[in-house]
Formats: structure tokens, sequence, C-alpha cells
């Protein structure tokens, strides 16, 4: 590869000349610039942007790390990357398919600055080491954290939750069934924690049905409508860890000819755009606007600046299946 000494004995100047032409750093001579841009053009030069990268101390690269490539995971990548590209960086996306080992790698690249900060949408190692490498630049969670120095821009899904219980109960709905996600994340705990409280408030028994837990799949829905046909204590309404599991429960109603909401309604979480196409009632989760914030910490943390954070709230988007 060309390097500016080179470029420096084909020009005829010195090295020094050369890097203040293409750094456009200091005085140089117009005749000199002519010949150190034209022995440039003639060599192909390149810079590196690594080293420029290592002198400058930053890349403004930020790395998003994510488990899979899914519509949710689409929705947040692609707000942070039009937030970033607004701000100046690029975006660099490490898929890691929950494992640990590839997530590390990310870790890594934050440690030997080949990207400024790292963006995580959901993390499979344990927090603490998360937590260990922020010291090597700013790390944000989507995901709901607690730690000292991982902020997270999640939101209180015991809110959108509540919505989403309440709008089923001003319907009549009573026997309402809980499909919920991982028990091991907080999100979950808040969304139990809403039941919990729902049921109180309206004198309902929290006991009174089977719930479904470690939910997360069509194929999870699909067997839950099938379920619902051989249970003698079948709920009149359900309310679904997300979208994909609500529209596999509502798919499969009616392949087996049950009528929803006549037999059981349904109501998802998340409003991915399928849930348009399938009439689905759930909550709007304003993920785009989560990523615009994550970027807002990570080049605030990164610029030394306050950037304002935008304001986010859940709301319900009622369809046919309530």
């Amino acid at each position: 590869m060309t390097n500016i000494k080179e470029i420096a004995a084909r020009a005829g100047v010195s090295p020094s000349t050369v890097s203040r032409v293409l750094n456009g750093n200091g005085y140089v001579s117009e005749d000199k610039k002519r010949r150190v841009l034209a022995a440039s053009e003639e060599l192909d030069y390149a810079p590196n942007l690594n080293a420029v990268s290592l002198k400058r101390g930053a890349t403004r690269r930020i790395g998003l790390v994510a488990p899979m490539f899914d519509e949710s995971v689409q929705r947040f990548t692609g707000g942070f990357v039009r937030a970033a590209q607004a701000g100046g960086y690029s975006v660099t996306l490490f898929i890691t398919g929950m494992d640990r080992v590839r997530e590390r790698e990310a870790l890594e690249a934050l440690r030997h600055k080949q990207v400024d900060a790292l963006a995580l949408v959901i993390f499979a190692n344990d927090l603490s080491l998360i937590e260990s490498y922020a010291k090597y630049g700013p790390i944000v969670a989507w995901q709901r954290v607690v730690a000292e120095h991982i902020p997270s821009v999640f939101m209180n899904q015991y809110d959108g939750y509540m919505l989403g219980l309440e709008h089923l109960y001003s319907r009549g709905y009573r026997r309402i069934c809980n499909v919920y996600g991982s028990t091991s994340r907080l999100n979950t705990v808040s969304r139990m924690d809403a039941y919990r409280d729902f049921c109180a408030a309206h004198g309902l028994d929290e006991h009174e049905l089977e719930h479904f837990y470690e939910i997360s799949t069509i194929e999870d829905g699909e067997r839950i409508a099938r379920l619902w046909t051989e249970s003698p204590r079948r709920p009149d309404a359900f309310i679904a860890a997300n979208d994909y599991s609500a529209a596999g429960l509502v798919a499969e109603a009616r392949r087996l000819g049950l009528s929803v909401p006549g037999d059981f309604a349904v109501c998802g979480f998340d409003n991915l755009e399928f849930a348009r196409l399938l009439d689905l009632t759930t909550i709007h989760y304003p993920v785009d606007l989560q990523a615009g914030n994550a970027f807002a910490i990570i080049r605030g943390r990164i610029e030394d600046i306050e950037l304002p954070l935008r304001p986010l709230q859940f709301h319900l988007v009622q369809r046919a299946t309530t």
C-alpha cells in the first residue's frame, strides 16, 4: 500500500508537507499542494482509517449488539442507525445468536477501540461482565437493567401491560389468561406485578386460571390455541407476551374454526407491522424512539454534551381481536 513517504518522493516534497496537505493542517504553497494531490492520485493513495482513528482517539463508529434480526430488532436498529447517521456516526452490527463468546467479541471491539461505544439490544453474558467493559467506552442497553455504569432506555412495561388488561376488562372479559415471556427478565416481572394489582383492583382471583410462561414465538401461540380447545377452564381473553405469540394464537384459532373475539379475545404487545395486517389489538411500544434516546445518551457521553431525550409512552391500538 502507498504510504506518505512514497507520495513525498513522487511529489518532491517532505513527508511533513504531504501530511499537512492530506490532513488540511498548516500552510502549504499552492504548487506543492498541487504536486502532492497529483502524486496521491497517481499512486492511488487511501488513508489507513484505523490509524487515523487511533490518532484522533475516536472512530465515530458505534457497535450495536443484537441476538437476531427479527422485526422488533429491526425497528430498534433502524431507529438507532438513522439517529447515528444524522449525528455523523456509523454503526457496526454484531449479531450474536445469544452466543456469549460472540457477544464477547463485540465487547473486545470496544476495549480495542474498534468502536467508540456499544448499544446492547439483549445480551447473554452476566451483567457484571458487561459492566466491567464500561470503562472502555459508553454502553447503553435496550434490555431493562439496573446497573451503575450502564444506562437503559427501557420503558416500564407495567404501564403498557396495564393498558391491555384494563382494555380487556372494559370490553367485558373477566377470565384473562396471561401469556408471559421469560420470567428471568425484569419486564416480565413488571407485567406479573401489573396483573396482580389489576386483579386486586377489580376483585378478581389471580389464580383462577393457569397462565403460560417462557412464551415468545408464533409456534407457542399456536400451541396455546390448541390447548384452549382441551381445557375445562377456558379463558375468555389472552394478553400475550408479544405480537408473535398473539399472532400464532389468532391464526391457529381461525384454522380450528374458532371465533376471535367470539370464543376468546387476544391482545398482543409491540404493534409490529404484521399486527395491523392481522387486525390484532396490541400495545404500541415506541421502539424507534427508544433507539434514538440510546444514541443520544451515547453521543452525549462521547462528546461530553447534554442532549435531550424524547418522552416515551405506551398506547393501546384497538383492532378486531378484542
